[in-house]
């Protein structure tokens, strides 16, 4: 019989302390299941990444790695990097110690069950395991409406994003390999990831409400998020506003041709509200494109400095 392999979870944590001993109690189960049938190693652990947080989310992590240090890890960064930062500070962090890693949201909303389905399936050879949401009855009506109208816009925007995917999603260690090479600052790990390739598949699960404590995305950070992962994996933005300038250009020649003629015969008059109207909608669509073209160089900016994403001040880590 082949060897488990080890499996560690990554799991983002940004103000958590009302969930976590729930969420480390129903993972340790999960584990000890899973361990019990050989489905993963003995050395796989649960690893907390503590994103900055203003609450005793990090005290808890600390006694939960005091208590089990063969099971519990913990990673805490120099100060919030955000919640993508802190997922792949997690990945990179142990990519040399495990042979698969999955990443799930603290909060308890990710089916725990189907971590069964994710390791089976990377046992018959994918590399990467997306868990995808099979319907949205917990989401309220905006919710539904915005986050379905946001993978299909990112797909009409020629991002490789899984309808309904978040990040819940196992990958190997060749995967975590690659995704180090890539540099970005401006994260966007539902677009990262397929770009890598290799053998993958979908399994689907229910989500459930959150367990306890508020949503770490509001509707300001939905979109700012939408933004990043649309200006990160597509131009088509930018094409659109020369389209946009083709058109406004042929609109302009046209009602120029108009106005000469209408000079020539005779008809012509003063039309103050028609002149108006025209500069308002003109320079609205400037001030629009101009926006859209700051978001891209925003992004250069922020690339050409090379800052670090995330700075990692202590891992608490026990290897056997």
């Amino acid at each position: 019989m082949k060897q488990p392999e080890i499996l560690y979870m990554i799991i983002p944590c940004y103000n958590e302390e009302e969930v976590l001993h729930e969420t480390a109690k129903q993972l340790k189960e999960k584990y000890q299941d899973l361990i019990k049938q050989q489905s993963i190693s003995e050395k796989s652990r649960i690893v907390f990444v503590n994103d900055g947080s203003k609450d005793k989310t990090w005290q808890i992590i600390e006694s939960l790695h005091k208590e089990e240090p063969t099971l519990f890890s913990g990673i805490n960064l120099a100060r919030n990097s955000g919640h993508q930062n802190a997922v792949l500070a997690g990945l990179m962090t142990v990519k040399e110690l495990c042979d698969m890693a999955i990443t799930m949201d603290a909060d308890l909303q990710d089916d725990i069950n189907t971590i069964d389905a994710m390791v089976e399936k990377y046992y018959e050879g994918n590399q990467v395991v997306y868990g995808v949401r099979n319907s949205r009855e917990t989401d309220t009506f905006f919710k539904k409406f915005t986050a379905e109208s946001f993978y299909k816009f990112m797909k009409a925007m020629g991002a490789d994003v899984v309808y309904n995917h978040a990040d819940f999603r196992l990958m190997s260690k060749r995967v975590l390999q690659e995704l180090s090479n890539f540099k970005e600052v401006n994260l966007f790990l539902r677009g990262m990831v397929p770009l890598i390739g290799f053998q993958s598949c979908n399994v689907y699960y229910e989500r459930h409400e959150r367990f306890a404590g508020e949503s770490k995305y509001p509707l300001k950070k939905m979109l700012a998020f939408a933004i990043n992962g649309i200006t990160s994996f597509s131009t088509k933005p930018l094409k659109m506003i020369t389209f946009l300038g083709l058109i406004m250009s042929t609109v302009s020649l046209i009602a120029f041709i108009w106005a000469f003629i209408t000079k020539l015969t005779g008809y012509s008059e003063i039309g103050w509200s028609s002149t108006i109207c025209s500069i308002w909608l003109i320079g609205g669509l400037q001030l629009f494109c101009l926006g859209i073209i700051g978001e891209y160089i925003g992004k250069i900016y922020h690339e050409v400095k090379q800052r670090p994403r995330y700075i990692i001040s202590e891992f608490l880590n026990k290897e056997e």
